[in-house]
């Protein structure tokens, strides 16, 4: 008992010994801070290891080996943390056990089982992506470059899990500050919610802030620079000539493009044989006009002066983020048109669409409705036949865009006398509610609408699209979806709920091994869209030249034939590559 003596022989001191106490010989060692930054709980190493193996399933998009370890480091930190939440949760309920440390056999076997599946599913995910890249038409890649997805995704495991320890750290001195002033319970609820709040503060309002920053002005750089090989035109027909009411350099890099480039009275003659009229264009830059509605004023008038409202058919396009119309598209609309056409865009921002998307989505949605109606209150006042026919044209975001003007069915078909939609997202509410109310038996990749009276929907714009059998007259609008497009599926319900497009027959481009699982396909789906325009045209977000036989529908283009088509697809391809690609 403490207090007790050991006596020796007698005149020697005697020796006080605690009793309980260890002694310091007995005490084990602290390990060391390095030995701690490197330590795992077993509970989330376990469920780590498990999404680091979900990572690895087919998707609609196959991905490069850097770009896979990237994605499995991410996804294997995101499962660690939610194994230690899910333990912890756990000892809470068993009356605030302790964690207890794991064994070096239970370590043991989890590093062996780690081994063995981490090969196992990198094997597979080779097999798979060489799969999925025939599908899309990509080349499939070396698999010895599949050796370095694990490093890459050790590497950035372990940041992600130093940053959320010192996350943790702050939350620690922050309680431990807070037990002097309050209880133990109200002191560590104080410290999570102001660690959190902190750590989002920093996140949106400097590292958001920071990034914001740093894509406007590299984004605002590229807008003010022009495009390689593009001048100013000198035909009075085009945006930035000497004769328009744009100046060449407010049209932003996206709009010189627009107004270099495109087919001439030549170029259409030479390919249809017949006469041909030069097309008009009109465009208004972000540096035209000070906001939206006096840029939309601006498009149109400068449209009106170069004679676009006196042509058989005008084209309204909706651009997606960066101002980029889509060179395919607008080449195919004039080459059909036999030049006697006008197409009128304008700029709303300088952002690619993924960032303009969470920056801001409405801005989209706006300009794409203040310059319809602009168009449309010009278009209504000309006598009835005076008027040229009215078509409306977006891809992505930019038929997002489109569909604003027009708050459904009838109204597109009393405003409009066709329309052109491609690789629209799941979020648009026009084209939500068209496949959410198909016909019963069509499917969702290839849904029929109302029996396709006004609205129809092409996975290939190559054959006509369903139902073939039903008649099409007055007003057309085709949406070209692809069924690998990340793009078009992605959605929310993807956490919970199987899709429809995942129960049908698989779209052809669309991997057979593909699965629904809860929460893993929404994140596959989030992470593919960021790949949706690495495949070939007709897969993925890839739409070149496939617009050609999509407007020949639309337009009711007389003896198309598939000869006719491949004869224009290769000049369009040539041209889409001259100029910037998707952004």
């Amino acid at each position: 008992m403490a207090g007790e003596t050991a006596s020796g022989e007698a005149g020697e001191p005697s020796a006080v010994i605690e009793i309980g106490e260890p002694t310091r010989d007995d005490k084990p060692d602290k390990p060391g801070w390095l030995a701690r930054a490197f330590h795992y709980t077993l509970p989330g190493l376990w469920v780590a290891l498990l999404f680091a193996c979900f990572s690895f399933l087919p998707s609609l998009i196959p991905r490069p080996s850097v770009f896979q370890g990237a994605l499995t480091g991410l996804t294997a930190a995101i499962g660690y943390g939610l194994g230690v939440l899910l333990a912890w949760i756990w000892r809470e309920f068993a009356r605030a056990r302790e964690a207890r440390p794991g064994s070096p056999r239970s370590r043991r076997i989890f590093r062996i089982t780690a081994v063995v599946l981490l090969l196992v599913f990198l094997g597979l995910g080779v097999y798979w992506h060489r799969v999925g890249a025939e599908l899309v038409g990509i080349e499939p890649e070396n698999p010895v470059l599949a050796l370095v997805v694990l490093p890459i995704a050790i590497v950035l495991f372990v940041i992600i899990i130093a940053v959320g320890r010192l996350l943790r750290l702050a939350y620690r001195g922050v309680s431990g500050l807070l037990k002097r002033l309050v209880g133990p319970g109200a002191a560590r609820i104080t410290a999570g919610v102001l660690v959190a709040v902190l750590a989002f503060l920093m996140l949106d309002g400097i590292l958001f802030d920071w990034a914001r920053q740093t894509a406007n002005s590299a984004h605002s750089f590229n807008n003010s620079t022009t495009p390689e090989g593009a001048e100013p035109p000198t035909s009075p027909l085009r945006p930035g000539s000497p004769e328009s009411l744009v100046e060449w350099d407010t049209l932003g890099y996206q709009g010189r493009a627009f107004a270099y480039w495109g087919p001439d009275e030549a170029d259409i003659e030479a390919w249809s044989g017949e006469p041909a009229l030069e097309p008009v264009r009109a465009y208004a830059g972000l540096d035209s006009a000070p906001d939206i509605e006096s840029r939309a004023k601006l498009a149109v008038d400068d449209l009106e002066r170069a004679g676009g409202f006196e042509r058989a058919n005008l084209l309204v396009v909706t651009t997606t983020g960066t101002g980029w119309v889509e060179p395919t598209s607008a080449a195919a609309f004039e080459y059909l048109s036999g030049g006697d056409s006008a197409i009128v865009s304008m700029q709303y921002s300088f952002l690619p669409s993924p960032l303009s998307f969470f920056a801001d989505k409405e801005t989209a949605r706006d300009a794409g409705r203040t310059l319809f109606d602009t168009v449309y209150d010009r278009w209504r006042k000309l006598p009835a036949e005076d008027r040229p026919r009215l078509y409306a044209y977006g891809e992505s975001l930019g038929s997002y865009g489109g569909e604003a003007a027009f708050s459904g069915e009838f109204d597109v078909a009393n405003r409009l006398s066709g329309a052109l939609f491609t690789g629209p997202p799941s979020f648009n509410q026009g084209y939500r509610h068209f496949v959410d109310h198909r016909d019963e038996g069509s499917t969702e990749i290839e849904p029929v609408y109302n029996e396709g009276r006004i609205i129809r929907f092409t996975t290939n714009a190559r054959e006509p699209a369903e139902p073939v059998g039903k008649p099409w007259e007055g007003t057309r609008v085709l949406y070209m979806q692809h069924p690998s497009d990340p793009i078009t599926w992605w959605s929310s319900d993807l956490i919970l709920r199987r899709p429809d497009w995942l129960e049908e027959p698989r779209g052809a481009d669309v991997p057979q091994q593909l699965r629904w699982f809860p929460v893993v396909t929404f994140w596959q789906l989030t992470v593919d869209m960021a790949l949706g325009n690495v495949p070939g045209p007709g897969h993925g977000h890839n739409f070149s030249a496939e617009h050609v036989d999509g407007w020949a529908q639309v337009l009711r283009t007389e003896d198309w034939t598939a000869e006719r088509s491949e004869s224009l697809r290769e000049p369009l391809l040539e041209l889409a590559e001259e100029q910037e690609p998707a952004p």
